[in-house]
């Protein structure tokens, strides 16, 4: 009895730090170790990765996220544009299928997410089809990937398109991945994807070195 007592009080005390780790994460306060801009006005995001709506993706780290002043707002230019960044542990191996089943695993979490509280009806859902392509590989990118995401706005409740540009990157001596999306429905000659596209421009691997 004494040995039953002991191992369920292991459990338990697992189940308590592993709670306690995920609540205790604080995005609004969490020192990033690299440098991603934080453009006036926009807006700021950060959450635990697995994440609670695609736990499909089995990786690890944390979601960082810049929301556009008129990412929310239908009438705004900046309608659904943001960018968001994926630190993540370990070496992730990328293609374009991975990518296509990442980005479909996400979007489909996130509009599952919003069916109860926008009253969506089941017959404005859509499936979410993502088409990703290898582009020319960006400046200090390990690959580059380019295509369109197919889903249903949930804000709106009709349905859109997403462009998409995905950068890799890997940083000496970090056994870390970058995975950083911008996203718009704005063609890529939009003034939109410079806003987005000088984010990963001036990004720094690791903040620390880069103030020394």
């Amino acid at each position: 009895m004494k040995i039953l007592i002991f191992i369920l009080a292991c459990i338990s005390s697992l189940t308590i730090f592993g709670q306690t780790s995920e609540n205790d994460f604080d995005g609004k306060t969490w020192e990033a170790p690299y440098k991603l801009s934080f453009p006036k006005e926009w807006d700021i995001e950060r959450f635990l990765i697995p994440i609670s709506f695609a736990p499909e993706i089995k990786y690890s780290g944390v979601e960082d996220i810049r929301f556009t002043p008129g990412w929310g707002n239908p009438k705004s230019d900046e309608y659904w544009s943001y960018a968001f960044l994926w630190f993540l542990d370990g070496s992730i191996e990328t293609n374009e299928k991975i990518v296509e089943k990442n980005l479909r695993a996400y979007y489909t979490g996130l509009v599952g997410s919003n069916i109860g509280p926008r009253n969506i009806s089941a017959e404005k859902l859509l499936t979410v089809k993502p088409d990703i392509k290898i582009a020319d590989t960006y400046k200090g990118d390990i690959r580059t990937y380019q295509g369109t995401i197919y889903m249903l706005d949930y804000m709106e409740q009709k349905p859109i398109i997403l462009n998409c540009i995905v950068h890799i990157k890997k940083c000496k001596g970090q056994n870390k991945t970058f995975i950083f999306h911008e996203i718009s429905p704005k063609p890529y000659n939009d003034f939109i994807w410079q806003s987005l596209n000088q984010l990963w421009t001036d990004f720094v691997c690791d903040k620390g070195a880069n103030s020394k």
